[in-house]
């Protein structure tokens, strides 16, 4: 999985861009990537898998997930089949902030930006709201426009029908200051994830010593490394589970050297054993 930068031009008059997409799901383009760039993301007709930050599952009968400044997601076309529709907002920062959520009245907008460092996912009733609210955006000219989408994040400000999809990492904090250093280091697991890892290759990349490396990065990821590489290797293993292939290849093929252990690292991450994860996330479209 690389990490790709994504250039995100406004609409000609808008400050901001809206996609409106329909075709079939093999037509997308799903490479995980980030941007500088708040997303919006609402899926209105399909299934498909769910790839933001560490967070990876499937979604059935449409999604809607706000996605904070360089928060690394995939496009949510991935393994999906059939017809796949789906409207994009991606506003840049300078456009909400400072001027226009300096206001006591934009409070909860200003918590739900914040919180969307994590990735957030909307459910339930607030779902269906957004969903409809977002389809009329498509009809109204720029400046009723953003006033609508104003109006929708402070709809979703105050919903409390969601899911924080990374709870425990604060992606774009990180990735501002540290971009150039935490890449090295994902590139070098993108490419020897399915390896047994060298910490020490891993520190002299980030040129570090061991000892400060594991504390640098747990103080800025707030997670271990070794914790963080078994999560990047379950996404993988994820994806292959809609495969056909066994669990024994899979796990062998994501830097596993034990089933037994990749059985217990996968439960602990996706909360589903794989076997159970390959049986119930077949992604079917009705």
């Amino acid at each position: 999985m690389k990490v790709e930068f994504e250039i995100v031009h406004p609409d000609k008059g808008s400050s901001f861009r809206l996609l409106h997409q329909k075709a079939t799901a093999d037509k997308y383009l799903w490479q995980y990537h980030y941007h500088p760039e708040y997303e919006l993301v609402c899926v209105l007709y399909g299934s498909g898998t769910r790839h933001v930050g560490n967070h990876l599952s499937t979604y059935e009968n449409g999604d809607i997930v706000f996605i904070g400044p360089n928060l690394p997601h995939s496009g949510f076309g991935l393994k999906a089949h059939g017809i796949h529709e789906e409207i994009v907002v991606q506003i840049k920062e300078e456009v909400l902030q400072p001027a226009l959520l300096n206001g006591p009245e934009m409070d909860s907008i200003r918590a739900l930006l914040e919180k969307s460092n994590c990735g957030i996912c909307f459910t339930g009733a607030a779902k269906e709201k957004a969903r409809r609210r977002l389809i009329r955006l498509l009809k109204l000219p720029p400046f009723e426009r953003l006033m609508e989408l104003i109006s929708v994040l402070q709809f979703l400000a105050v919903s409390s029908e969601y899911e924080l999809l990374n709870p425990h990492v604060m992606f774009s904090v990180s990735m501002k200051k540290h971009r150039a250093r935490l890449q090295s280091v994902f590139k070098y697991v993108e490419k020897h994830f399915s390896e047994e890892t060298d910490i020490k290759k891993v520190a002299a990349i980030a040129n570090l010593s061991v000892p400060s490396f594991c504390n640098y990065f747990k103080k800025i990821m707030n997670t271990t490394f070794t914790d963080f590489l078994n999560q990047y290797r379950i996404q993988h293993a994820c994806l292959l589970l809609q495969e056909e292939k066994t669990i024994g290849e899979i796990c062998f093929e994501c830097g596993f050297n034990n089933i037994t252990y990749f059985n217990k690292v996968f439960k602990n991450i996706i909360k589903k054993t794989p076997t159970e994860f390959k049986t119930e996330k077949k992604i079917i479209i009705t």
